[in-house]
């Protein structure tokens, strides 16, 4: 008799205490309905402790209520980023105890919650961006990646964002999961132009932006190749591990890299980096000599080859590839304007020894020599800032420069000219 009294008291409070919780959330709902949130949160506070003996029902309608309060503090900007992740939280668990149960009572509303959510942590993200703030907006990128898996793109932004930031352990994590999932990122965008607006706007499909024109509602619809970015994940990959001194481990993502994408001649300039890096010159050649072979009329891949080279201090070989790649495309601009600091950074160590000069005669004549070499370093960039002026004549950059050059030469008329033509 004593045991079946245990048995009937250890029911009797299981029977109250599913009681006690049904009553509580029966008044959050109610509280709910009110609009009086505080309740709905005190009355979800008191159920908790109940709630591994609720019913799959019962449990789906405490996340649901949960959901609600969370998304009402983010919405009022009470601790935004962090109501929003659980009220997100909430409404997946919604979904993951409804997916079980087979009743769908609340899935279908707790699938815009989790949308909504990720738009708001997208939108947040861009708005990181606009202020530079990119550590924290890639939190929120990766955030809105885990809410939605599918959708790989997130992560991918995620990894470009820590990359700003200079966050390289983390953008590693991001891009060796990318390289996992195979992700490319190659899309097709269709576009057309609004007849209201006369502005482009996107269609999600082919079959919609053809409705639209059909409708006369658009005009001049195409499609945009949004290419592949797998080359430039597999490059980033290589370089962050480089960085690391991870020089073996980079060959081999970058050969994978290669494998996956033959006519990337990004990745093959990696590539060649990398034996630079380890000083493996003959390699290296070998390596740029057929890049060369394959695109030798490439202005970006000869201006690639100088800013590899003026990295490795090689001044002669960066100087040759970025004239090619102004003889290839005489108004190629960056090149003029890397080419003009390489010529430059010349003075520095002229300028350096004439600060350590003193005043006898040995060292007045040793001054008049190197005045002399700064003069013809001057000299040696004005063609090049002139015509970097003509291709584009409202970069301050490098009238600025030209203005200063002038003025060390003493060529005042010519910088006063300069001066009034730039309106300064």
């Amino acid at each position: 008799m004593k045991a079946k009294n245990v048995l009937l008291a250890s029911a009797l409070v299981m029977s109250v205490a599913t009681f006690a919780q049904k009553d509580q959330l029966k008044s959050a709902e109610k509280a709910l309905k009110k609009g009086n949130i505080a309740e709905v949160a005190n009355f979800l506070n008191e159920a908790e402790p109940l709630l591994t003996n609720a019913s799959e029902e019962e449990q789906a309608k405490y996340y649901y209520l949960r959901e609600t309060v969370y998304m009402d503090a983010a919405d009022k900007n009470v601790d935004t980023e962090k109501n929003l992740l659980k009220a997100a939280k909430a409404a997946k668990k919604v979904m993951e105890i409804e997916r079980k149960s087979g009743k769908k009572e609340y899935s279908a509303e707790m699938n815009k919650v989790v949308a909504k959510v990720k738009d708001k942590l997208i939108n947040g993200a861009i708005e990181d961006s606009k202020a530079e703030n990119f550590k924290d907006g890639a939190k929120k990128l990766y955030e809105a990646y885990l809410l939605d898996k599918k959708d790989t793109l997130n992560l991918y932004y995620a990894s470009s964002f820590r990359l700003n930031a200079k966050d390289y352990e983390g953008a590693l994590k991001d891009l060796q999961e990318l390289r996992k999932l195979n992700f490319t990122g190659k899309s097709k965008s269709f576009m057309a132009t609004s007849e209201v607006s006369n502005k482009e706007e996107s269609f999600a499909t082919k079959a919609e932006m053809d409705k639209m024109v059909k409708l006369k509602t658009h005009s001049k619809p195409r499609v945009e190749v949004i290419p592949s970015k797998q080359g430039e994940i597999y490059k980033n990959i290589s370089l962050i591990l480089v960085q690391q001194k991870n020089i073996e481990e980079a060959k081999k993502v970058i050969a994978e890299a290669k494998a996956l994408n033959p006519s990337d001649s990004s990745l093959a300039l990696t590539e060649a980096n990398l034996y630079l890096e380890t000083k493996d010159f003959d390699t290296y050649k070998k390596l740029v000599s057929e890049i060369l072979a394959k695109n030798p009329n490439d202005p970006d891949l000869l201006f690639n080859l100088g800013v590899v080279s003026a990295n490795a201090k090689n001044k002669e070989e960066a100087e040759m590839y970025y004239k090619k790649a102004i003889e290839v495309q005489p108004k190629y601009m960056n090149a003029y304007i890397n080419l003009v600091a390489l010529k430059l950074e010349a003075e520095t160590p002229i300028n350096a020894e004439m600060n350590k000069l003193g005043t006898s005669d040995k060292d007045n004549k040793r001054y008049e020599v190197l005045k002399a070499e700064k003069k013809k370093i001057y000299q040696g960039v004005i063609p090049l800032l002139v015509k970097a002026m003509e291709i584009d004549p409202k970069n301050e950059d490098i009238s600025t420069t030209l203005m200063s050059v002038y003025g060390a030469l003493e060529m005042s008329a010519e910088k006063k000219a300069l001066k009034e033509k730039m309106g300064k």
